[in-house]
C-alpha cells in the first residue's frame, strides 16, 4: 500500500508538469465541452447547445452546419455567441423553419495550429401540437396471451413514452425497469417497449376496458388515451394449430445497452401453444435455446431482457407448437451502445521527414462507418490506424478520427506537431519613421527570412491592418526565400498617422519593426475598446495619436495626471505601463490626452476592467476504499470573482442523478461537497471540480478506486448425470472488478492439465453468471472440471469436481454392411459404450460362435475401451459362403444393445468394351459402350479418363468423368476446341475398379474464340487512339486465330461500335497493336478487341474508355467584360468557351492586354494568367484605353483569341509639366511658355502659372486654359527676379509643380524662342505645323533650316506670321529635321523639330518555300524601304474554283505555313503589309499545286473476300495517292442484269473493312468501287462469284450473248442453257467456226492488201439504247486468227471466276476465288527488243513482274474515264488521225511525227460508228471529277486539243502482256504497238511538254519504231472480219478462253490435242500456213531469232 500511495502523487505531478509545458508553447484547439449528438426541444422553451474548446493561442469557436456553411444569427429565432455557445430561442409555430429548427450542426473550434470539428449535433425543435392517444381492440382466443398498444400519432411516436395502463375498475399497472409490474399475480404486465400484457386470458376479460397514461419528455404533459382498448374473447370450437399474424416476419427491434426490451412472438391457437426461444449462432444457421434466467425472461410468448447487452444482438426464432402443429417467427434484435473514440498517442512532435502513425481506439455498436479529417477536412481514410510515411509541413494539424452509425457519431482528437531545427524570422528591410504631407501617397517596405517561411503582418496603433479602401497590402517572394511585403497608403490623411508595424512570424518565432507615420495635421486620439486585465497582470498601451507635430502625450485618471505610483510608468511617445495591476486602485477609466505645439488638443477615453480568475482547494480520496465505505470530497474556491460556478465531471461527464447514490450539496457560490454514502463498483473513475468566472476557469481532479477480490457465491459439487440429459453446473462469484468465470476440463482421467472448453462444441456453454450448461450429456464428457473466478486482485478463486455419466451398452451402429475382397481377409468389428463391465458375444445367421471353441477359420477377440469395449471377428481367407449375417451383443448391469453386420464377399468388374463415338463438336465428344461383367456387386459408376494427346496418363493433366452405372452413354463435357484427346473407360463396383478400355483417339472441332484478347491498352494520340492487345489465352483460341477486329464509338452513345478489321497469317509474328485516326478531339471512346478465326468471332473484350489527346479549345472565351477599378487597374472577366469547344480540361486564361493606340505593335501587349474566370490588371497606364482580349489553353496548347473588350483607367492627378522657360520680353513683362505633361493622367482642366517675387512670401497665380501653353506676366519690376512654376490639373486634382525658373525683366532682350525642341509624328498626306514662338527687343528675325540648308517656302510649306512652319498633305518626302533661328542684335535662339512621317507599307514579297499534300508553307519580305514599323501581314488565298480567304499572319513571322489547303490542288496566294496607318497595297500573285493525285486501286485479292452469303471489301488497301480518301461509293449487281444496287454511296475510310451482305451463294456478281479523294476519284470493276453453302467455288458463268435486252433470254427453253444439252452442240459449232474462220483469212490475205480496214464510216447521233451495256461486238473486237476471243466485259473467262478492273497502268486484271495463273505467252525482252531496236523500260513502281515480262503504264493520275467529247477507238476500227494534227506528249500508242510540232488542229475529225447501229455507248458515263476536266481540256505545246489513244476495254491483265499487232498488212498499222490496248480507257493527257510526259508518265512505254515515224497519213481501217468478230453469235462451248489460252508449258501435257479441241498435228498445220502468209504480208520482212513481228503468231 506504501508504494500505490506514492505512485498517484506522482502522476499527479508528471501530469502537472505535462500540461504545464505543453501551455508554454502552441497547442492545437481540443474540446473540452462537446454537444451531444442529438438536442430535441419545446418551441415554447427553447435551449442552449454548449460548446468549448481549449487550446493556444485560445481557439475561436464558431457553429456550421452539416454542409459546411457558416451558422449566423437569425433575429428571434437563433443566436450565435462567440464564446461557442449556440442558442435557439422560444418562438411561435408559425415562425418554424426547417433549416433552422431541423438542422445538423457542428462546433467548429480553430486557431493558429489547426481546426476541429464535433461530431454531427442533430437539433430539432418540436413545435407544440395536440395530439391523443389510442388503444385498439385485439381479438384473442381464450386461453392465449393478449398485448395491447398504445397507438400514437407518427408526430409525437419518439417524443411520448407510455407510463402506465389504467383498467375500468381504475386500478393501475405501472411499468418498471424490470419490465414486470405487479398485481393480479402477474396476470398484468407493463412491457419495457409500453405495450400491456395480459396471459391466460378469460371471457371475463373481454368484460374490461384499458386506457393508456403517455407522458411528453419535452414538455412534460401527461394524458390518459381518448379511446378504451377491449378485448375480443372467442370460445374455441375445435383445435386448432397456432397461427402467426401476418406482418411478424422478420421484424427488427432496436435496444439501447443496459435498457430494457421485449421481443414478441404473436401466436394463437388452440389447445393453447407452447413457445420456445431459439438464437442463432453468428454466421451459421445453427441455434441453441436461449438461457432464462434472472435478466431475461419469458412471459408467454414474449421474451423480456431487463438489461440488454451487446452480445444479445442477432436473430432469434420463437417457435410455437401445439398438439395440432406449429409455426415459427424469425425477429432480429440489434443492441446499441454507446459510441466513443480515443486516438493514440493524443500528441507527438515528428521532425520533417520522419514517420508518424495514429490509432484510433473505438468502442459502442453498431459502428457502420470509420474516417479521419484532418484541420475539419476530410483525408479520404477509412483504417483505424493512419500512417504518414514523411511528415511534411502540410501535415501539421489537428487529425480527428470520427466513428459513426445511423443514430449517433463520436470523435477523438491528436496533434501532430513539427519538430527539428528551424530558423527564425529575421526582418532584414525595414522602413523609417518619415513625416509627411496630407494628401500624397506612400508605401511601406518589409522584407524577412526565415525557416519556416515567415509570415509578414500589418498593424497601426497594435491594431491588424488589411486591404480595405485607400489602404492595400501586398506581398512576394524575393531572392533566396526572402519575403517581401508592401503597405501601399494612398491620398494618407492626418488621421490615418500612427505607429506602423510589420510583424513577421512563423511557427518557430516572430520578429517585428515598428516606427511612427506621422501626417501634418492636427492631434487626433484615435477610439480605444473596452480594456480586461487579470489581476496581477500588466497593462500595456499606447495612446494612438495621430497628427503632426505633437508636443507632449499624457495619461489621466479620474483628473489626475499619471504617474501616481512607481508601478505606473507613461512614456514621452504615449504608451503606458502598469505593473501587477489591481482591481481597488486600477480599474477605472484612463485619459490620453494629446497637444500640438499650437496649443491644439485632442483626448480619447480607454476604459480598463480588472479581473480575478478563480483558484481551487486541491483534494484527493482516500487510496484503500472498500465497497460500502463513505466517500466525501470537498471543493473550495479559495479566490475569484463572484458569479462563480462549480459543477462536478466523472470521468470528463456530468454526474449521474443522485439515484446512483452520488450526492452533492452545494454551500452558495464558493463551496461543493461531493458525498457517496455508499461507495460501489460503479462509483469507480475520476471526479473533477471545475470552477469559472468570466475571467478563466480552474479545475481539479481526484481518482475513486474501490477494489474487491472473488468470494464464491455458490461453490460446485461433483455431479452425476443420466445419458442424453441436460447437465447444469452452478459456480458463482462476486467482487469487484466483476470476477470473470471460466470453466476448464481437465486432458485425461486424472484432475491435472486442464484445458478451457472449446467454443466450437454446440452442446457446451458457459453463462454469464458461470453456470456450466451440456446439452444431451454423453460419455466423452465424463471427467474432472475446473471452476475459475478472477478479477486480477488477490489470488485467482477455483473449484474442482467430478462429473460422472452413467450409461447402459450402446453401438450407435446398429446395422451396417461390409464387403470383402475374395480370397482376402476380413474383420468384422463391433463397438459398445457403456459402464463396465461389458460382454460381447457373435452369432452367425443365428448360430452362436464361441470364442473358447478354435476354429481354423475365424478367430475372436475381446478388449476394454476408453468408455466400453470392442470385439472383433476376425476371418482368415473369404469364400463366396462367407457371405452371411453377423451379430454382435453387448451387456453390462445396466442393460444390453446389440448390432447386425452383412458381410458380402465380392470381386472387381472386368473391362468396359465396344466402345463408340455417337457424336462430337468443338467442346464435347458422346461415347457409348456395352457393360461388362460386374464381379457380383453392381456397377456403381463408370470413370471415363481423357487427356490430350501430348500428355502422359499418369499427369496431373489428365481429367475424368463419373457417370453412374447405370448409364452406358456419356457426353465428355468441356474440352477444347480443335485439340486431340485420348479418351479410356474404366467400370467400378464397390470392389474396385476395373482395368481401362481401349484408348479412343479424337480430334474436336474448331469453335470461334472463347475469350477476349488481353492486356488491352488505349493510348490516346493527336485525334486518334493507340490500342494494343495480346492474344487471348492458349486454352481459349479455340483454333488457328485469323485476325481481329478493333471496334470504337463515342462513350455513352448509342450506336453500335465501329469496326476495323486486321488479318495475318502468323499469330505469333504479328504485331498486335492499330492506330484508330480521324476521331473527334479530347472525346472519351469507348474500344473493343475481338479475335476471329475460321469459324467467326470471339466475345469482345471489356470496353476500354480513353480519350483522345486534348486539343486546342476552338472557341474563344466568351462575354469579355472589364471594369475600371482606379487609375492604374481593371478587372477583366469572362465566361469559359461552350462546352462542346474546349477540346480538352481548360488548364487557365492567358489574358493579353495593351493600350489601344498600339494594339497592333506585340511588344505592347502584356499577358496575364488567370486559372479563374477573372483577373485584376494592375501597374497600368494612368488614364488609357485598354484593349483585353482571353484566350483559353489546354494540355494541347492555345486557343483563338476573344473578341477585345475595351477600358480606360480612371484619371489622376496629372504630372509635372515636362519643361518650363521664362523669358524677358521687356522692363516689366516675361513670358512663361511650358510644356505638357509626359503623362497627363487625364484630360487637362487647366493650366496654373504661379510667379513670386524675390523676398515675396506669397505667390501669385494665374489659370490659363488647357490650350495654352503660354502666359505674359506684365506690370512687373525692371531688375526684380521673378520666380516662375507651372502646376496642371485634371478633374482628380493639381498635380506636382514644374521645375522653378528665375528671370529678371529687362529692356534690352536678346532673341529666343519660346517654343521646345519636339518630334512631331504626322500621318501620311495630313497637315502638320512646326511652331516657333520667338520673343526679343528688338522684334527678331525668323529664319527656318531643313537637315541643315536653308528652306524655300513652297505652295504646301509656308512661314506662318507669328513664326511657325505650316506644311499641308504631307508627303513621304517631308520627314526630316526643321530648325527655326531667331536672331537679334541682342543675341540668336534655335529650336528643332524632327518630323516624322506615317506612311501605310510598300507591298511585301511573297515567296514558295515548299507544299505537301496538306500544306504550303511562304515565306513574307517586308519592303526594305518601310520607315514606319509593321504590325503584320494578311495572306490572302484561294483554291482553284474556290472563295478567297484571309489569314493574319504577326510581323515577326517571316514564314507561314497554311495548313490543310486542298490536296493537289492549284492555289494563288498574295499578301498586304499593314501599320498604324493601314494596310498597305498588294503584293504579287503567287500561283501553286499541292501535291497528292486521285486513289489507287489495290489488287483483288487483296481487296476482297469472298463468303457464302457475303463479300468483305477491305477499304485500307487502296493507295490515297497522296491526298486523304474522303469516301467510298460502293455498287454491285448479278452478272447478267442492268440495274446497280448502291451498298454505300458514303463510305468513309475510316472502317478498313465494309461487308456487302445478303448476297445468294455459288452466284456471280459484278462489284463496283469508286474511291474520291480531293485529286480526284478511281474506279475499279469486280466479277466474283460468292462460294456455295459448303464453302466451295462454283463454275464459270455463262456468257450471255444479246445486247437488245433481256427478254428474250428469259424466254427460252428450259433446256437451251442446260449444260448437258449446250456444251457438245459448242464444240461441234466451234470446231466448224474455226475452220470457216481459217478459210477467211487466207482468202482475205490474198484478195486484200491489208491497208483497207473500214469502208465507210458515219457520224453517231443517237441516244444509247441501253445505259451500261456493253458487248463484245459494239467494242468491234477483231481477234487474231490463230486464237480465241480474249475475255470481254459480259462474258465469262474463267471457269474458277473472273473480275475486269481497270490497274493504275491501265491494264485490266481478272480475279476468282480460285486465283487463275497468268494465262497467255508474255513478250520477252528480246523478242520486244528484235521488234522495236529498243529494251523495254522497267515497270512502274509497285507493279509484280518477272525478267521476261513488259508491262505497259498510264498518265501520272491514273484516270480511267472517258471525258466527255473526247476522242477515241474501238479496238478494231481504227480512225485516221488528222495529217494536220498535233499529238501532245504523254502516254500514247506511238510518237509524233516529224513533222507536226507547231502544228494546231483547227477541229477533230472525229469519225465514229455508223449511224443508226448499235455501237453507242461509251466505256465509261460517268464524266471525270471538274479538276481533272479542266486539266486535261488544256493544250500544250501547240498540240491538239484532244489526243486520242487507242484501248482495248475487253482486254485483261493477261490481254496486257499479248504484244503482237492485230493488222497483217502493209502499211503504218503493221508496226504498231499494240500498247494502245493496254492503257485503259481513252484519256486527255495534260499540258505537260512532250519529253518530260514521255518519261514520267509514260513510265517504260518506248517511243514507236523510226520507221513509222513518217508524214504520210495513217490509211483507214481495214473492215472487220465477220467470221472471227461477231462474237455473240457464236455459240459458246465448254471450253473456256482460259482453257483454250495456256501457256507452252502446259501444251506438253497434251501432244495430241489443241486447247481449242483440235488434233495437235491439224493445229501445226494451220499455224504453219498462217505464218507464211504473214511472212509474206510483212512490209520489213526481217526476223531475227524467231522473235515476234508486228502481226506475228503465237503458239496456243
Amino acid at each position: 500500500m506504501g508504494q500505490t500511495s506514492l505512485e498517484w502523487p506522482l502522476l499527479g505531478l508528471l501530469c502537472l508538469f505535462f500540461f504545464a509545458a505543453a501551455d508554454t508553447g502552441l497547442q492545437g484547439p481540443v474540446f473540452v465541452l462537446e454537444p451531444p449528438n442529438k438536442i430535441d426541444f419545446s418551441n415554447s422553451t427553447g435551449t442552449v447547445v454548449e460548446c468549448a474548446a481549449r487550446g493556444s493561442p485560445p481557439p475561436r469557436v464558431t457553429w456550421v452546419r452539416g454542409d459546411g456553411q457558416p451558422v449566423d444569427d437569425v433575429t428571434g429565432l437563433r443566436q450565435v455567441f462567440s464564446n461557442g455557445t449556440l442558442r435557439f430561442l422560444a418562438f411561435r409555430a408559425e415562425d418554424y423553419r426547417q433549416e433552422i429548427h431541423a438542422q445538423v450542426y457542428r462546433c467548429l473550434a480553430n486557431n493558429s495550429e489547426g481546426s476541429v470539428v464535433s461530431r454531427d449535433v442533430h437539433v430539432r425543435a418540436v413545435v407544440a401540437q395536440q395530439y391523443s392517444a389510442s388503444v385498439n381492440p385485439v381479438y384473442v382466443v381464450a386461453g392465449n396471451a393478449a398485448v395491447l398498444r398504445c397507438e400514437l400519432p407518427s408526430h409525437v411516436a419518439d417524443l411520448v413514452t407510455v407510463t402506465s395502463w389504467v383498467d375500468g375498475d381504475g386500478a393501475v399497472f405501472f411499468r418498471s425497469a424490470g419490465g414486470g409490474v405487479s398485481g393480479d399475480d402477474g396476470k398484468y404486465l407493463v412491457l419495457p417497449s409500453g405495450e400491456l400484457h395480459i396471459r391466460d386470458v378469460t371471457p371475463e376479460d373481454g368484460l374490461k376496458s384499458f386506457r393508456c397514461r403517455t407522458v411528453h419528455r419535452l414538455t412534460g404533459e401527461t394524458r390518459l388515451s381518448a379511446t378504451e382498448g377491449r378485448l375480443v374473447v372467442s370460445e374455441p370450437v375445435s383445435s386448432g394449430a397456432p397461427r402467426v399474424p401476418a406482418g411478424a416476419q422478420g421484424a427488427t427491434f432496436y435496444l439501447r445497452a443496459a435498457a430494457p426490451g421485449a421481443l414478441h412472438c404473436r401466436g394463437q391457437g388452440y389447445p393453447a401453444p407452447v413457445f420456445r426461444w431459439f438464437k442463432f449462432e453468428e454466421g451459421s444457421s445453427r441455434r441453441r435455446p436461449v438461457q432464462l434466467d434472472d435478466r431475461v425472461r419469458q412471459v408467454a410468448g414474449t421474451l423480456i431482457i431487463r438489461e440488454a447487452r451487446v452480445q444479445d444482438s442477432g436473430k432469434y426464432l420463437c417457435q410455437v407448437n401445439n398438439t395440432v402443429g406449429g409455426e415459427s417467427v424469425e425477429t432480429v434484435l440489434t443492441v446499441t451502445a454507446p459510441l466513443s473514440s480515443s486516438i493514440t498517442p493524443p500528441s507527438q512532435v515528428v521532425d520533417f521527414g520522419k514517420p508518424a502513425q495514429f490509432t484510433c481506439t473505438y468502442k459502442g455498436n453498431p459502428v457502420k462507418a470509420l474516417y479521419w479529417m484532418k484541420d475539419g477536412v476530410k483525408i479520404g481514410h477509412d483504417e483505424p490506424t493512419l500512417s504518414i510515411r514523411a511528415v511534411t509541413k502540410s501535415d501539421k494539424g489537428m487529425y480527428q478520427c470520427f466513428v459513426i452509425n445511423d443514430q449517433e457519431s463520436a470523435q477523438a482528437t491528436a496533434e501532430l506537431r513539427l519538430g527539428g531545427k528551424f530558423d527564425p524570422p529575421a526582418l532584414v528591410e525595414t522602413f523609417e519613421a518619415r513625416q509627411l504631407e496630407p494628401g500624397i501617397s506612400t508605401h511601406l517596405k518589409c522584407a524577412a527570412t526565415g525557416d519556416p517561411t515567415p509570415e509578414i503582418t500589418w498593424f497601426i496603433d497594435d491594431t491588424e491592418t488589411t486591404s480595405r479602401d485607400r489602404f492595400q497590402v501586398s506581398h512576394s517572394r524575393g531572392p533566396a526565400g526572402t519575403v517581401v511585403s508592401f503597405l501601399n497608403v494612398t491620398s494618407i490623411l492626418t488621421n490615418d498617422g500612427g505607429l506602423f508595424k510589420c510583424r513577421a512570424a512563423s511557427k518557430v518565432g516572430a520578429a517585428e519593426h515598428q516606427a511612427r507615420i506621422d501626417v501634418r495635421g492636427l492631434p487626433h486620439v484615435k477610439p480605444m475598446k473596452k480594456m480586461s486585465v487579470v489581476a496581477g497582470e500588466t497593462l500595456i498601451k499606447t495612446c494612438p495619436v495621430a497628427g503632426y507635430p505633437i508636443d507632449t502625450i499624457t495619461w489621466e485618471m479620474n483628473a489626475r495626471v499619471l504617474p501616481r505610483d512607481a508601478r505606473q510608468k507613461v512614456f514621452p511617445n504615449g504608451t503606458l505601463i502598469i505593473t501587477n495591476v489591481q482591481r481597488q486602485s486600477d480599474q477605472g477609466t484612463y485619459t490620453c490626452v494629446a497637444r500640438s505645439t499650437h496649443g491644439y488638443m485632442a483626448r480619447a477615453n480607454l476604459e480598463v476592467l480588472v479581473m480575478e480568475p478563480p483558484q481551487l482547494a486541491p483534494f484527493a480520496f482516500d487510496a484503500g476504499l472498500r465497497v460500502g465505505d463513505l466517500v466525501t470530497a470537498t471543493c473550495v474556491v479559495r479566490a475569484g470573482d463572484s458569479p462563480l460556478t462549480l459543477r462536478w465531471l466523472r470521468d470528463g461527464r456530468p454526474l449521474p442523478p443522485a439515484a446512483e447514490g452520488l450526492v452533492t450539496r452545494d454551500t452558495g457560490d464558493r463551496l461543493s461537497v461531493l458525498l457517496i454514502p455508499h461507495v460501489r463498483a460503479a462509483h469507480v473513475g475520476r471526479y473533477t471540480c471545475q470552477a469559472s468566472n468570466a475571467a478563466g476557469a480552474a479545475r481539479h481532479s481526484a481518482t475513486l478506486v474501490a477494489r474487491v477480490p472473488p468470494r464464491w457465491i455458490i461453490e460446485p459439487t461433483d455431479k452425476e448425470f443420466a445419458l442424453s440429459s441436460t447437465a447444469e453446473i452452478q459456480c458463482k462469484a462476486d467482487g469487484f472488478p466483476k470476477p470473470r468465470m471460466a470453466w476448464k476440463k481437465a486432458a485425461g482421467s486424472r484432475p491435472e492439465d486442464y484445458r478451457a472448453l472449446g467454443h466450437s462444441d454446440s452442446s457446451i456453454q458457459v453463462r454469464d453468471d458461470g453456470t456450466l450448461v451440456i446439452n444431451s450429456i454423453q460419455k466423452r464428457d465424463e471427467g474432472y472440471y475446473l471452476c475459475e473466478a478472477d478479477n486480477q486482485i488477490g489470488p485467482t478463486l477455483s473449484a474442482v469436481i467430478y462429473v460422472n455419466v452413467q450409461a447402459p451398452p450402446h453401438f450407435e451402429i446398429k446395422l451396417r454392411n461390409q464387403t470383402a475382397r475374395l480370397g482376402d481377409p476380413a474383420v468384422l468389428v463391433c463397438e459398445a459404450r457403456g459402464e463396465q463391465p461389458i460382454t460381447i458375444k457373435w452369432s452367425r445367421n443365428g448360430a452362436p460362435l464361441s470364442a473358447r471353441e478354435p476354429s481354423p477359420r475365424y478367430t475372436i477377440r475381446q478388449q476394454k475401451t476408453e468408455g466400453g469395449a470392442s470385439s472383433d471377428l476376425s476371418l482368415q481367407e473369404t469364400s463366396r459362403r462367407d457371405s452371411a449375417t453377423y451379430t454382435c451383443v453387448a451387456s453390462n448391469p445396466f442393460g444390453q444393445d446389440n448390432t447386425t453386420i452383412n458381410l458380402i464377399v465380392q470381386e472387381k468388374p472386368e473391362v468396359p468394351f465396344a466402345i463408340k463415338v455417337l457424336n462430337k463438336s468443338g467442346r464435347s465428344v458422346e461415347l457409348s459402350w456395352s457393360a461388362p461383367y460386374n464381379g457380383n456387386s453392381d456397377i456403381f459408376q463408370y470413370i471415363i479418363q481423357y487427356k490430350k494427346a501430348k500428355d502422359e496418363w499418369d499427369s496431373k493433366e489428365m481429367e475424368r468423368v463419373v457417370i453412374p452405372g447405370k448409364m452406358e452413354i456419356v457426353s465428355v463435357m468441356d474440352l477444347r476446341p480443335a485439340t486431340a484427346y485420348q479418351m479410356r473407360i474404366i467400370a467400378e463396383n464397390e470392389v474396385g475398379p476395373s482395368e481401362p478400355s481401349e484408348v479412343v483417339t479424337i480430334v474436336t472441332s474448331e469453335e470461334p474464340p472463347a475469350g477476349p484478347p488481353t492486356a488491352v491498352v488505349v493510348e490516346p494520340l493527336e485525334r486518334g487512339l493507340l490500342v494494343t492487345w495480346k492474344p487471348p489465352s492458349d486454352e481459349l483460341l479455340n483454333g488457328e486465330v485469323l485476325g481481329y477486329y478493333v471496334g470504337h464509338r463515342l462513350s455513352n452513345s448509342k450506336n453500335s461500335f465501329s469496326f476495323q478489321t486486321f488479318e495475318f497469317a502468323n499469330e505469333a509474328t504479328r504485331k498486335h497493336q492499330v492506330s484508330i485516326t480521324k476521331l473527334e478531339e479530347f472525346r472519351e471512346y469507348e474500344v473493343v478487341v475481338q479475335a476471329f478465326n475460321s469459324q467467326g468471332s470471339g466475345p469482345q473484350s471489356e470496353e476500354q474508355r480513353q480519350f483522345t489527346a486534348e486539343g486546342v479549345p476552338s472557341a474563344p472565351p466568351q462575354e469579355i467584360t472589364c471594369r475600371t477599378l482606379t487609375s492604374d487597374s481593371i478587372r477583366a472577366s469572362w465566361t469559359p468557351p461552350p462546352a462542346g469547344a474546349t477540346n480538352g480540361v481548360i488548364r487557365g486564361y492567358k489574358v493579353m492586354y495593351g493600350p489601344s493606340s498600339t494594339w497592333y505593335d506585340d511588344s505592347t501587349i502584356d499577358m496575364a494568367k488567370s486559372t479563374s474566370t477573372e483577373t485584376l490588371l494592375t501597374g497600368l497606364k494612368k488614364y488609357t484605353e485598354y484593349n483585353i482580349t482571353v484566350l483559353a489553353y489546354t494540355g494541347g496548347g492555345d486557343g483563338p483569341r476573344s473578341r477585345s473588350a475595351i477600358c480606360r483607367t480612371e484619371e489622376d492627378v496629372p504630372e509635372a509639366p515636362a519643361a518650363i522657360k521664362a523669358l524677358a520680353m521687356s522692363s516689366d513683362s516675361i513670358l512663361v511658355s511650358w510644356r505638357q505633361p509626359e503623362n497627363p493622367n487625364g484630360i487637362i482642366k487647366r493650366y496654373t502659372v504661379y510667379f513670386m517675387e524675390e523676398g515675396s512670401r506669397e505667390p501669385q497665380m494665374h489659370r490659363v486654359t488647357p490650350f495654352q501653353q503660354s502666359y505674359r506676366a506684365s506690370g512687373l519690376k525692371k531688375t526684380q527676379n521673378y520666380q516662375f512654376w507651372v502646376n496642371a490639373d485634371t478633374s482628380m486634382g493639381e498635380g506636382p509643380p514644374s521645375n522653378k525658373v528665375t528671370v529678371t525683366p529687362r529692356s534690352q532682350v536678346p532673341a529666343r524662342i519660346a517654343s521646345f525642341d519636339d518630334e512631331l509624328t504626322v500621318n501620311f498626306q495630313q497637315d502638320a505645323k512646326l511652331p516657333c514662338l520667338a520673343v526679343g527687343l528688338p522684334q527678331p528675325t525668323i529664319a527656318w533650316h531643313r537637315d541643315g540648308k536653308p528652306f524655300q517656302p513652297n505652295d504646301r510649306m509656308r512661314i506662318m506670321p507669328e513664326g511657325s512652319l505650316q506644311i499641308r498633305g504631307v508627303q513621304r518626302g517631308d520627314r526630316g529635321e526643321y530648325s527655326c533661328i531667331a536672331k537679334n542684335q541682342f543675341g540668336q535662339d534655335t529650336v528643332s523639330h524632327k518630323l516624322v512621317v506615317q506612311a501605310p507599307p510598300y507591298p511585301p514579297e511573297v515567296l514558295l518555300i515548299g507544299s505537301s499534300n496538306n500544306s504550303i508553307e511562304v515565306r513574307l519580305k517586308p519592303d526594305p524601304n518601310d520607315s514606319v514599323p509593321l504590325f503584320g501581314f494578311t495572306l490572302h488565298y484561294k483554291a482553284a474554283f474556290g472563295e478567297w480567304e484571309t489569314v493574319q499572319v504577326p510581323k515577326k513571322a517571316r514564314s507561314f505555313t497554311l495548313e490543310s489547303p486542298w490536296c493537289g490542288t492549284k492555289h494563288q496566294i498574295y499578301a498586304t503589309a499593314f501599320n498604324g496607318v493601314g494596310p498597305g497595297e498588294q503584293s504579287a500573285v503567287l500561283t501553286t499545286r499541292t501535291k497528292g493525285q486521285a486513289p489507287t486501286m489495290p489488287p483483288a485479292d487483296r481487296f476482297l473476300r469472298i463468303q457464302a452469303k457475303s463479300v468483305e471489301l477491305h477499304l485500307n488497301t487502296w493507295k490515297n495517292g497522296g491526298c486523304p480518301i474522303l469516301y467510298f461509293v460502293v455498287e454491285y449487281r448479278k452478272r447478267f442484269e442492268t440495274e446497280w444496287t448502291t451498298a454505300s454511296n458514303a463510305l468513309t475510310p475510316d472502317k478498313s473493312s465494309f461487308m456487302v451482305m445478303d448476297l445468294e451463294p455459288a452466284t456471280w456478281y459484278d462489284l463496283r468501287a469508286t474511291a474520291h479523294n480531293n485529286a480526284g476519284s478511281t474506279q475499279a470493276e469486280y466479277l466474283f462469284a460468292t462460294l456455295d453453302e459448303e464453302g466451295g467455288t462454283v463454275g464459270p458463268p455463262l456468257v450471255r450473248p444479246g445486247a437488245d435486252g433481256d427478254d428474250w433470254w428469259d424466254q427460252l427453253p428450259a433446256w437451251l442453257p442446260d449444260l448437258n444439252v449446250l456444251v457438245p452442240t459448242a464444240c461441234g459449232l466451234l470446231v466448224l467456226l474455226v475452220g470457216l474462220c481459217v478459210l477467211c483469212v487466207y482468202l482475205g490475205s490474198r484478195n486484200r492488201n491489208g491497208a483497207q480496214r473500214f469502208k465507210d464510216d458515219a457520224q453517231y447521233t443517237q441516244p444509247p439504247p441501253h445505259q451500261n451495256r456493253l458487248y463484245n461486238e459494239e467494242l468491234g473486237y477483231i481477234a487474231p486468227p490463230n486464237r480465241k476471243l480474249p475475255p470481254i466485259p459480259g462474258s465469262t473467262y474463267s471457269t474458277l471466276g473472273s473480275q475486269v478492273k481497270r490497274m493504275p497502268g491501265g491494264a485490266l486484271s481478272v480475279y476468282g476465288p480460285a486465283n487463275p495463273r497468268h494465262q497467255y505467252e508474255e513478250l520477252t525482252q528480246q523478242q520486244y527488243q528484235a521488234t522495236y531496236g529498243a529494251p523495254p523500260r522497267p515497270p512502274p513502281h509497285g507493279v509484280p513482274t518477272s525478267p521476261s515480262t513488259y508491262y505497259s503504264v498510264v498518265g501520272p493520275n491514273g484516270e480511267e474515264e472517258i471525258a466527255p467529247y473526247a476522242t477515241f477507238h474501238l479496238l478494231g476500227f481504227r480512225e485516221e488521225m488528222d495529217p494536220s494534227g498535233e499529238t501532245p506528249a504523254g502516254c500514247q500508242t506511238m510518237a509524233p511525227r516529224p513533222g507536226q510540232h507547231g502544228r494546231q488542229m483547227s477541229a477533230p475529225a472525229v469519225r465514229t460508228l455508223p449511224r443508226n447501229t448499235r455501237y453507242s455507248q461509251p466505256v465509261n458515263p460517268l464524266p471525270p471529277p471538274a479538276h481533272q476536266a479542266r486539266a486535261s481540256l488544256g493544250g500544250g505545246g501547240g498540240g491538239s486539243v484532244f489526243s486520242p489513244t487507242y484501248d482495248d476495254p475487253a482486254r485483261s491483265d493477261d490481254e496486257a502482256n499479248y504484244n503482237s499487232s492485230q493488222y497483217s498488212g502493209g502499211g503504218p498499222y503493221a508496226a504498231l504497238d499494240d500498247s494502245s490496248s493496254r492503257t485503259g480507257t481513252a484519256r486527255r493527257n495534260g499540258p505537260e511538254p512532250a519529253a518530260a510526259g514521255w518519261a514520267a508518265d509514260c513510265g517504260s512505254l518506248p517511243p514507236p519504231p523510226p520507221s513509222l515515224l513518217t508524214d504520210e497519213p495513217l490509211p483507214p481501217p481495214p473492215p472487220p472480219r465477220a467470221s472471227l468478230d461477231d462474237s455473240n453469235t457464236s455459240q459458246q462451248t465448254d471450253t473456256s478462253a482460259m482453257e483454250c489460252d495456256r501457256d507452252q508449258a502446259l501444251l506438253a501435257d497434251s501432244p495430241q490435242f489443241g486447247k481449242d479441241g483440235r488434233p495437235a498435228d491439224e493445229t501445226r498445220k494451220l499455224l504453219d500456213s498462217d505464218k507464211e502468209s504473214n511472212e509474206a504480208r510483212r512490209p520489213h520482212g526481217t526476223t531475227q531469232n524467231g522473235a515476234l513481228v508486228p502481226y506475228d503468231t503465237v503458239n496456243v
